[in-house]
């Protein structure tokens, strides 16, 4: 019964050997082959020409850049720049939000063209379509697309400061 014990006790210590050296084994640094086959990024693909969709209002301003189908590629405003309150609403923080969205676009889709969209009357208009050709990329068309009515709802009274 003795003689038993030893051999199960030798047994486990080879079996214990046997496992550190295939860790080790395993452990060693990855070979050419294994190196070579890089995986694809899942949902990463080339989008060489977008729009941007620029919404100036008078408290802020929104840059969304989609794919020409109208797919959202990234997006950004200037409260997630880091502005607050009424430093958003100025045409410096229009320009930042405009080539930090850009340059996301341009790194992760490989955007190398955009088509402007302007929507609405706020500071930043024409900002943000500077800092978009600042960021490096060309700017191929400039649209108004803010809505006019044909004498509509009557609009609130004037403001008397």
């Amino acid at each position: 019964m003795a003689e038993d014990k030893k051999t199960v006790q030798k047994d486990e210590k080879k079996t214990a050997q046997e496992a550190v050296e295939n860790i080790e084994a395993v452990a060693v640094a990855p070979t050419e082959e294994t190196t070579a086959v890089k995986r694809k990024i899942k949902g990463a693909r080339l989008i060489p020409s977008g729009i941007a969709f620029i919404k100036a209002t008078f408290n802020n301003t929104k840059v969304t850049i989609t794919d020409p189908r109208g797919n959202v590629i990234c997006w950004g405003t200037a409260g997630k720049a880091g502005f607050k309150g009424s430093r958003k609403s100025t045409a410096y923080a229009a320009q930042l939000v405009a080539t930090d969205t850009v340059k996301k676009a341009q790194q992760g889709f490989g955007m190398r063209e955009v088509e402007a969209r302007i929507n609405g009357p706020g500071p930043g208009r024409e900002s943000a379509v500077r800092g978009i050709a600042a960021a490096g990329v060309d700017v191929t068309s400039i649209k108004d697309i803010t809505p006019v009515p044909h004498n509509g709802c009557r609009p609130p009274k004037r403001r008397r400061i």
